[in-house]
């Protein structure tokens, strides 16, 4: 995980100067007349967000998600702490700090959005002073969200409470994380968020629009299962999709027992997800199929008084906006 530290950008600094260094920082930026934040603008950040690089984590890896959060930030200004473990214990408690900073202005010079990174390399050893050293770093009087990205064990994830309690949110992704990350007893279960579950949204809205255009005692009368059929690379879509559509076919008073499923979807048949409801009566379906590739999908439908098509578009959300969307909504 050294390597990863190396990896990203940044000033290395000592840890116990980090908030004077990221002061010099913004000085030194506005001396030579680039863009900085105003000493006395309290809404240059407005959310601190650990990002957590557990030790599955490779240092391309690392450069994305790093990418991530800077475009993230770009929307939302932010302190970002992020975590890089040590994956070798040596036996040592020292710490290494490095700092990052940059803001982008937009259409006026009051229209600044700015970034603080304070990244922290540890061995295992120093983790008892790590929550101490994390809480210095954060701006006091914004919101924490934790992200723990390619954690190894959930267990292990669990021995970081200072962050996991006091985080708003909790951001894992169920695609990349343990088995269960999304059932195990965190400390506040109310706040964890599925990235999966996030980057899903526009889905979810086109899925749920088309069938929101037919009554609930249609859509149920009769309906005899469900399937998410899914592309190589989106079992974890699919079957967060398939939790949902059951939640909401229960809401429409589906029976709890509804047969549901998800299928990888047959060599060569193209497409990245594929819908279907099935029926008592031969006559009545619901088709919806999918293509992240091409941003096309179709609708195919007969509950009983027609024959329904429809093309649509269809696509994920970006990463830094699954970010926000996992955060704040």
């Amino acid at each position: 995980m050294a390597a990863i530290f190396d990896a990203l950008p940044g000033i290395e600094v000592p840890v116990g100067s980090i908030a004077r260094s990221l002061a010099d920082l913004w000085a030194n930026a506005a001396a030579s007349g680039g863009p900085a934040p105003e000493a006395d603008d309290a809404k240059a950040t407005q959310v601190n967000l650990v990002l957590h690089l557990g030790l599955n984590t490779t240092p391309e890896d690392a450069a994305l998600q790093f990418k991530v959060v800077e475009a993230f930030s770009r929307r939302y200004p932010s302190r970002i702490v992020v975590l890089c473990p040590l994956h070798i214990e040596t036996g040592a408690t020292e710490m290494r700090a490095k700092i990052y900073g940059e803001c982008f202005l937009g259409k006026s010079k009051s229209d600044k959005r700015c970034v603080e990174f304070v990244l922290l390399t540890y061995p295992r050893s120093a983790r008892p002073f790590l929550e101490n050293q994390v809480s210095i770093c954060l701006s006091t009087d914004l919101p924490l969200y934790y992200w723990a990205h390619r954690f190894t064990a959930s267990g292990r994830l669990a021995d970081y409470r200072y962050l996991l309690g006091r985080a708003k949110r909790v951001l894992l992704d169920s695609a990349i994380a343990p088995a269960d990350a999304l059932t195990y007893p965190w400390p506040n279960p109310g706040g964890v968020r599925d990235l999966v579950y996030s980057r899903l949204l526009p889905v979810r809205q086109t899925i749920g629009q088309f069938l929101a255009g037919y009554a609930p005692a249609t859509l149920i009368g009769g309906l005899a299962g469900a399937t998410v059929a899914h592309g190589e690379k989106f079992a974890a879509e699919a079957r967060v999709l398939l939790a949902w559509l059951h939640r909401r076919l229960a809401a429409c008073g589906a029976a709890a027992t509804l047969p549901l499923a998800t299928a990888p979807l047959p060599p060569g048949a193209g497409g990245s997800f594929a819908v279907r409801f099935d029926y008592a009566e031969a006559t009545r379906y619901f088709r919806w199929n999918g293509d992240l590739t091409t941003g096309h999908a179709r609708f195919e439908a007969d509950f009983g008084a027609g024959r329904t098509s429809l093309s649509a578009a269809v696509s994920l959300l970006t990463p830094e906006n699954a970010l926000g969307e996992a955060m704040f909504f």
